[in-house]
């Protein structure tokens, strides 16, 4: 096979990939909850995870409201989801291996950028780029922009966006969708954890030595 060209590009997911944003999310939504009023199931909206805030908000919110109370869950988020935030067991561990192999590594996310940033910076995990905003193929943007060749996520839309941008769709079971659900809709590798990513890394590279 021929040799890669380098640095090789791994495209990372944030929300349930990197980081359990489920205790800082949980915590905003009940902020936002009582501030508007509105009732939220905060615990049940941690269970589906990866879409677009606005899509949650639906739920809850009639649709001339929703713009507003996106912006608000945004304005409040720092104060509420990035101290309780912990990383993924294996979170660091895979970015530092993509970077000791001399690749880059980005975080592709549907979240807001400058939060996604926040949450990266507080657990002193460090990609090479962020971006934000993108959810599901739309994902694809990025990361052939940034020319990845991986992307690891936990859901599928996740499988979508490295499927549309010609990357290996490698996912953990560790969001809202399973083993089983992320291998139908396309995924190329399923991992238990990110805990297993940097054998998995070695192997993979080990084919293009």
């Amino acid at each position: 096979m021929a040799p890669m060209a380098l640095p090789l590009t791994v495209g990372f997911d944030l929300d349930m990939t990197l980081i359990d944003s489920r205790p800082g999310i949980r915590a905003a939504y009940r902020a936002l909850s009582a501030e508007t009023g509105v009732r939220i199931d905060a615990d049940l909206a941690v269970t589906r995870l990866g879409p677009p805030l606005e899509q949650e908000l639906a739920h809850w919110f009639p649709a001339d409201r929703i713009r507003g109370a996106a912006d608000r869950y945004r304005e409040i988020y720092p104060a509420y989801a990035i101290g309780p935030t912990p990383a993924m067991p294996g979170a660091r561990e895979a970015i530092q291996a993509v970077r000791a192999a001399g690749g880059r590594a980005v975080v592709v996310t549907a979240k807001h950028e400058p939060n996604a940033k926040l949450h990266l910076a507080h657990l002193g995990i460090e990609p090479d780029a962020v971006i934000g905003w993108l959810w599901a193929e739309a994902k694809a943007e990025a990361l052939r922009e940034h020319g990845a060749r991986v992307y690891v996520g936990d859901h599928v839309g996740d499988v979508r966006g490295a499927r549309a941008a010609g990357a290996l769709a490698v996912c953990v079971p560790t969001g809202p969708c399973g083993a089983d659900e992320l291998r139908a809709a396309g995924a190329d590798v399923v991992l238990a954890d990110l805990t297993a990513f940097s054998a998995w890394w070695d192997d993979y590279r080990a084919d293009f030595a």
